[in-house]
This record gives structure tokens, sequence and C-alpha cells, in this order.
């Protein structure tokens, strides 16, 4: 067991001497050079990995080059025009023109329609129609403007009355009263008092009925007010 022990030291000791020794020649192989650097010959054991990981390593990512303030506004003035010139360039592509943008037309303003006039009677406030020449309304028109009245006495007034009795109608007849002519004459020929012809001439029918609107009511407006309460005149 003793031998076993001391056989084994003795082992381990050859081994440690076969390593220094090793090492002592590679190191005197070395110095046989001229031109051998100490550190060569120290990081000869060295292994390829260790030695490269002692390597400095390159600077990858290397800062960019310090520029002044007076360059950075250069740059961004050149960016500025860069853009203006851009903008004006697209501007000038939409318009179609080159260097105007054409403005729209305006629309016409719609023309107002004129505004009714009013009659001023009760009988309406719309603009008045024009009267036929030689019918039976231009006579009576004629002649309010005789007795001296407006013709809002006419187109308010006179016109919706004679129009509610007969429409206007000379020869009209009420079959249940026996009322005739435009101002409907109630007996007909009480009108007989201003021309043998009343039965057939319009206008003797309306000088009738105009003395007798007033006589009664003062003007045609009176007759028609009193017409529309009361549904007669």
């Amino acid at each position: 067991m003793l031998l076993n022990r001391i056989s084994l030291r003795q082992m381990s000791a050859v081994g440690a001497a076969a390593v220094v020794a090793g090492g002592m020649f590679t190191v005197s192989a070395f110095a046989q050079t001229d031109d051998l650097d100490p550190r060569q010959a120290a990081s000869a054991a060295v292994p390829p990995e260790q030695e490269r990981a002692q390597e400095p390593q390159d600077e990858f990512f290397a800062s960019p080059p310090a520029v002044d303030e007076a360059e950075r506004e250069s740059l961004r003035e050149q960016n500025r025009d860069g853009l203006r010139a851009a903008a004006e360039e697209s501007v000038q592509s939409a318009s179609g023109t080159g260097s105007e943008i054409a403005e729209p037309e305006p629309e016409p303003e719609p023309e107002e329609e004129p505004a009714a006039e009013s009659s001023g009677g009760s009988g309406g406030s719309s603009a008045p129609a024009p009267v036929p020449a030689g019918s039976a309304k231009e006579i009576a028109l004629q002649m309010v403007l005789d007795e001296g009245w407006d013709a809002d006495q006419f187109h308010g007034c006179l016109e919706p009355l004679w129009e509610k009795e007969s429409n206007w109608n000379h020869t009209a007849q009420n079959p249940s009263s026996g009322a005739y002519g435009i101002p409907q004459s109630l007996p007909g020929d009480k009108m007989a008092s201003h021309g043998s012809d009343w039965q057939t001439n319009p206008a003797t029918q309306i000088s009738w009925g105009l003395s007798y609107i007033k006589d009664r009511y003062g003007n045609p407006c009176g007759a028609w007010s009193h017409s529309q309460a009361n549904n007669w005149y």
C-alpha cells in the first residue's frame, strides 16, 4: 500500500517536470532569434483562442463626424428650398396654367321677380290681370275712373263683386229671383232707366250698376264689403 502511494507521487513529479521542461524549451527556441520580442515569447504558450480574445476589437460603430452649426443651417435651408420647389410644382400641375390658379367664375344671381302690387281694396292683394280691350270689364274700368275712383276700386272690389254675381255675363239670369245682367238687377227692367237696350248692352247694365252702388254704398269697395258680410248687395 505504501509502495503504491510512493509510485503515484513519483509519477506526478515526473509529469510536472516534463511540462516545465517543455515550456523552457519553447522559450529558448524563440530566444535564438535575433529580433524576438519578449512579449512574443511570453505569449507563445497562450492558446490561439485567448490570443484572439486579447486582440483589440475594431471600432465597428464609429461616431459620426462632427458637424458645426453653420453646416447644419445650410442643410436645413436646402431642405426648405426643396420642399418649396416641390409644392410649387404640384400647384402648377394641378392648375394646368403653369403659373396661376384659375378662379371659378361666379354664378349669376337669380333675377328677382317683381313683387305683386297690392290692390288696396278688400277683394284681394295680387296684381290685377290685364283687362281685355273692348270687354265688359274694360268698359267698367273706364267708367270707374270717370267717376273719380281709383283703379283699386275696380280691381279690388267691383271686379270680384260682379264675378260673384254673374261672372260678368250680360245675359245671366237668376232662375229663382229673376235678377238679370252683369249687376244682377232685381228686377232686371230697373236698368231701363239707363237705356232701352238694357237686356243686350253691357255698357247700359254697367252704367246702371255703378249708379246703384254709388247711391247705396258710396263706392264699389263699400258694396263688396257688404256682399262679403251678407252674401248680397
